[in-house]
């Protein structure tokens, strides 16, 4: 019954049995590495569980490829075809998502022990990594967003406020809103004190008649590659 299920696998050289057993290792690295990435992570539950499938998927597919130049181009075709409907993933999210490809791929074509020692191996240096200090700014940095009206010049317009109570600002974006009528400046600053920073905040209303503020930590969690 199997034989016949699984024939077109069988006829490339697999059995039924090998096939189950590469099914296994993928899924069961595959939830490893599910693990691993929400160690410390931001996380939806659908990215986790298409992670923790994805080495079987990708398995599956290096299967029933292997040695069929006709198939293999068919299936490159199609995943060409492929896009992700969502917002743009992080760049520990494109890595993790490689690693599961990776981790496919070897069990695909056999190499099981390759396949668990690349997962163990990447999960534990990334769960390092995350727990570390490791790739963090040692500067404090906030994003300083400032709304001034379009007919004030904005160059150089609050540099005395900043040399007063920062210790390295620079202006990052400037782009229109309210149809025009409004500028948003985008600045990267550090605070000297934060103790400081809602009189830094009340000087800069004084001179921007009091349009809208925003003080906060950049997202640096969804910077992509």
């Amino acid at each position: 019954m199997l034989n016949s299920i699984f024939g077109s696998i069988t006829s490339n050289g697999a059995t039924p049995l090998t096939f189950l057993i590469c099914i296994a290792v993928s899924l069961a690295l595959g939830l490893m590495i599910a693990a691993g990435y929400m160690y410390k992570s931001r996380y939806s539950k659908s990215f986790v569980i298409t992670l923790a499938i994805l080495p079987a998927i990708v398995q599956v597919v290096i299967m029933l490829v292997n040695g069929n130049i006709g198939t293999g181009v068919a299936v490159m075709g199609a995943f060409s075809l492929i896009r992700f409907r969502s917002i743009p993933g992080s760049a520990r999210e494109i890595g993790i998502i490689f690693l599961a490809m990776a981790v496919g791929l070897a069990t695909g074509m056999g190499f099981l022990a390759i396949a668990a020692l690349l997962a163990i191996i990447i999960t534990a240096v990334l769960m390092i990594y995350s727990a570390t200090m490791f790739g963090e700014s040692k500067r404090s940095e906030k994003e300083l967003k400032i709304t001034i009206p379009e007919d004030l010049n904005y160059n150089g317009l609050f540099n005395d406020i900043f040399e007063k109570y920062t210790s390295y600002n620079k202006l990052i974006k400037v782009r229109t809103t309210n149809m025009g009528s409004l500028y948003q400046l985008t600045y990267c600053i550090v605070i000297n004190n934060d103790d400081d920073e809602k009189k830094m905040i009340d000087e800069i209303r004084c001179r921007n008649g009091n349009l809208e503020i925003v003080c906060g930590y950049p997202s640096y969690d969804r910077e992509v590659l």
